[in-house]
């Protein structure tokens, strides 16, 4: 070991750490991580072989060069630039040179000092250290292995670095001293051969993101002061290693939730006691054979098939069978996300044999705010403290089966949340894992060893769409398999998605029927990749529709609807006109108990009062008195996974997926003529269900203002007049249509290059700018994504400009930024958050706004406010980056019943 001392971080002044030790010594650190990847690349885990059968090597081969290239990780910090950063630390450390600045990050230090000096240096060093025994031929190709260890903080290093700007000569010396001393631990009989074969670097590219995410987990597990105490004390690294390191490393990962061991599917009964008889897409799910390679499935069928419970019998096969160690439900809001938490509560464990303790993570940006995930994690805590932590204790077992077990650890940070065995979250934390993004490479390894699972596959843009087969094809190249879950999927997507995944799994893709049958199970590859699905009786049905025009015909449908005791919901395309609409049925004499508005711009605190009333009122299980003469003005917050059933529905005009998607709020669960829920296999006795569809008629000579004056909103959130128009043309022209007979036809009938090269020339001039900004999102989409072929390295995100801390790729593109508000009221001359609640106050409080609709009424504060503004964000840190809005009285500026009213 080097005679020279460098530490590698210090404590806190007055912490206890700081009495026992104020730094820890730079060389004890660098093992200390080594040791833990040691532990996470055991020969025997199921990772570790997968890597080294894609790498062609031996498993114990790969650990032993990836734990001494984890040695290296820190290299940088031997820099004097870093070691400067504390100059009062001890006489023994090496003295800092004021000339040296710490201007760049101590990962790109060390990966540069490799490239420029040690390189050059080691192997002559080498030979006077170690003799001709010691075959230093590999040298020169570990460079992109180190590339990826020294990447460790989440990026990949910078190349162009001036070392001589940041070390010294006595610095790199010690680097040199270090690396032989490291290279006697893991390297005494390594054998160098696989290491010269030049195909091995082209197989290590793709595979690099995850071994990436294994250095980040390595560094972040190694730096954890309850395993790791500072020693500064001098001790043989040999020593160290064996005695304190490797003992510590396998401390902290026996500290970790265990990878409990899946369960075999034994029957539907055992996953969901509540069905009786499986419907024909989870006898699908249930019989259809699985290959033994990362496999595919899309699942399209009408809403009430039971395609969440199939694709989970799926899941768990694919389980069962090795091809994954657990999932992740990829979602398209928060609000949904929440929703499917909830549900797959009682239902995860089972996944599992039974003593196993699998965490369950809901991994989105406001999930501190749902209240199952709040128990959850207070749960774990509670058990951890109680000594009730390990798996077996039966007591445990039963409060568990009760609720979600979610890791203290693994629920810390988003980052993390990939890492539980069951995840449930937005697909926006999934696509960050192919963006360049920080950490994203422990997304990446997150979801590695899990079925990805994505429900509502239609409701993405196509710049989500472009990332998502960016996802599909890395998580194929990682061996994982996916199943995504849709109503009906537009022939081109579908084409897509299984396009991306064949490339992750380097084959062709098959060639799908078209047109294709519907319901349809999709499954590659696979004997027979596509398969008709039966529909059972009590889910086929057909939807009258009928035009209103004017918003004078809805009214009076509503106030007809209501008068026989039916509930009505209208779902309006912009937040402005439901606010509207709200109104005029007050201005018209409901009673405002009978009428409800929900929509995007509530407090979260109102907006989930405003959702656990809803779903109330208006859910699977609301009875004749809870629903009778009820109204729900909404927006598209209740067109997704939220379980709503309403006798009444009228919509204003969308493209026909989601006109279905709304259907299917419609009469959704069989009840009596009074609206009580009726056995499962009972018909339904309120009668054909009819969909009210809000827009002018589809005439032949319409244009560019064929939606105006009246529905002019529905362009701003829909613009693609083309398909609007295709959309009602054929809803009118067939006056019903009959699930899932017609799904396929209407789903082609306004998406297929067919219908609309069918357009009159003027409305296919009026969608070009529509046509021009989906292929603009898709182009964008491409450039943004990482190009993972080229491996862990600052070119994989030279498309989009390359990685850049401060610069932030957005997993959704938008029209224009919407802000964060946090509204607050005065009181005693200072300002309170506006939700009254124990925690996350400042959070349950908050809005988000268009920008333009903000700064509107930001400039209508008054003065006086403005200094509590000031003062508020001087005092508290959790606010500093908020934007504040005082409910002044006078000003009607939102209202828990309207919420913003700017």
């Amino acid at each position: 070991m080097t005679d020279k001392l460098y530490y590698r971080y210090w404590g806190k002044a007055g912490s206890d750490k700081e009495k026992e030790a104020a730094y820890h010594l730079l060389p004890y650190h660098c093992l200390d991580v080594a040791a833990v990847g040691f532990q996470l690349l055991s020969p025997d885990k199921p990772l570790c072989k997968q890597l080294a059968k894609q790498l062609e090597v031996n498993p114990e081969w790969l650990r032993t060069l990836f734990v001494f290239c984890l040695m290296l990780h820190d290299l940088g910090k031997f820099s004097r630039a870093f070691q400067g950063l504390r100059t009062d630390l001890s006489p023994e450390l090496v003295k800092a040179n004021p000339r040296m600045c710490y201007s760049e990050r101590h990962d790109s230090m060390g990966f540069c000092l490799w490239r420029e000096v040690l390189s050059d240096q080691l192997p002559e060093s080498l030979q006077v250290a170690l003799g001709d025994t010691f075959n230093i031929a590999w040298l020169s190709h570990i460079e992109p292995w180190l590339e990826i260890v020294t990447g460790h903080h989440g990026m990949p290093p910078k190349n162009n670095v001036r070392t001589r700007n940041f070390f010294e000569d006595e610095d790199e010396q010690a680097a040199i001293g270090f690396v032989i001393d490291a290279m006697r631990l893991p390297l005494a009989n390594f054998d160098c051969h696989p290491l010269l074969d030049k195909s091995l670097k082209t197989r290590l590219k793709p595979l690099s993101w995850q071994l990436a995410g294994i250095a980040v987990l390595a560094d972040w597990l190694g730096s954890n002061q309850d395993y790791f105490n500072y020693f500064r004390d001098r001790m043989d690294l040999d020593v160290y290693w064996r005695e304190v390191a490797l003992k510590h490393a396998e401390e902290a990962i026996n500290a970790l939730p265990k990878v409990p061991e899946a369960a075999a599917f034994k029957s539907i009964e055992n996953l969901f006691p509540f069905i009786q008889e499986p419907t024909p897409l989870q006898k699908y799910a249930i019989n259809e054979p699985l290959g033994q390679q990362p496999q595919l499935f899309i699942l399209e069928d009408v809403t009430g098939a039971g395609k969440t419970e199939a694709a989970l019998i799926l899941s768990q096969r694919l389980m069962a069978q090795g091809l994954a160690d657990g999932l992740y439900i990829a979602l398209p809001t928060m609000a949904t996300a929440n929703a499917m938490y909830q549900r797959l509560g009682g239902v995860y464990r089972k996944l599992y044999q039974d003593g196993g303790l699998p965490s369950l993570i809901l991994a989105h940006g406001a999930r501190e705010l749902s209240q199952d995930f709040q128990d959850s994690v207070a749960f774990a805590e509670q058990m951890k403290t109680d000594g009730n932590y390990q798996s077996g204790n039966n007591e445990a077992d039963q409060e568990l089966s009760a609720t979600a077990y979610c890791n203290a650890w693994l629920a810390d940070s988003r980052k993390k949340a990939l890492l539980a065995d069951v995840g449930v979250g937005t697909l926006d934390q999934a696509l960050l894992a192919v963006l360049p993004a920080r950490h994203q490479s422990l997304r990446l390894l997150g979801l590695g060893r899990k079925v990805l699972l994505v429900d509502e596959v239609h409701a993405y843009d196509s710049y989500m769409q472009k990332l998502l087969d960016a996802l599909l094809e890395a998580h194929a190249r990682q061996g994982g398999s996916v199943i995504l879950l849709s109503a009906t999927l537009p022939q081109t997507m579908r084409e897509n998605l299984v396009a991306a995944y064949h490339k992750g799994l380097g084959e062709t893709a098959p060639a799908l029927d078209y047109p294709a049958q519907y319901p349809l199970a999709t499954h590659t590859p696979a004997a027979q990749v596509e398969q008709h699905i039966d529909t059972r009786q009590a889910v086929e049905r057909t939807v009258q529709v009928k035009q209103l025009g004017a918003e004078a015909e809805v009214l009076a449908q509503i106030q007809q609807a209501i008068t026989v005791g039916h509930c009505v919901c209208w779902i309006r395309n912009t937040v402005k006109s439901a606010r509207q609409s709200y109104q005029d049925l007050l201005d018209a004499g409901i009673a405002p108990e009978q009428l409800s508005l929900f929509h995007s711009r509530f407090a979260m605190i109102d907006r989930q009062a405003i959702e656990n009333r809803t779903l109330t009122q208006f859910g699977r299980d609301s009875n004749h008195q809870q629903r009778t003469g009820q109204i729900l003005i909404a927006t598209q917050v209740v067109e997704q996974s939220l379980d709503l059933d309403f006798d009444v529905m009228i919509t204003d005009l969308t493209p026909i997926d989601l006109i279905i998607q709304r259907a299917g709020r419609l009469r959704r669960h069989n009840r009596d003529m009074l609206g009580n829920r009726l056995a499962h296999d009972a018909p339904d006795q309120r009668g054909v269900p009819v969909l009210y569809l809000h827009c002018p008629e589809p005439t032949l000579d319409a244009d560019a203002n064929w939606l105006k004056p009246d529905n002019s909103g529905t362009l701003a959130v829909y613009p693609h007049i083309g398909q609007l128009w295709l959309t009602a043309k054929q809803l009118m022209d067939k006056g019903q249509f009959t699930m899932p007979d017609d799904a396929r036809d209407l789903i082609e009938g306004v998406y297929s290059w067919e219908a609309e090269d069918s357009l009159s020339q003027a409305l296919q001039e009026a969608s070009l700018a529509a046509i021009g900004k989906a292929m603009s999102y898709r182009e964008i989409g491409n450039m943004n994504s990482l190009d993972l072929a080229k491996g862990y390295t600052r070119k994989s995100a030279e498309k989009s400009g390359g990685w850049d801390e401060e610069t932030k790729i957005p997993t959704r593109l938008t029209d224009e930024e919407t802000v964060s508000v946090a509204l607050a009221i005065v009181e005693n001359g200072q300002l309170i958050p506006y939700a009254q609640a124990e925690r996350y106050a400042w959070a349950l409080s908050t809005v988000k706004l268009p920008e333009r609709e903000w700064k509107k009424v930001q400039q209508q504060i008054p003065a006086d406010m403005k200094i509590l503004i000031e003062a508020l964000k001087a005092e508290q840190k959790a606010v500093r980056w908020l934007e504040i809005l005082p409910l002044v009285e006078g000003q009607m500026v939102y209202s828990p019943q309207h919420g913003f009213l700017g």
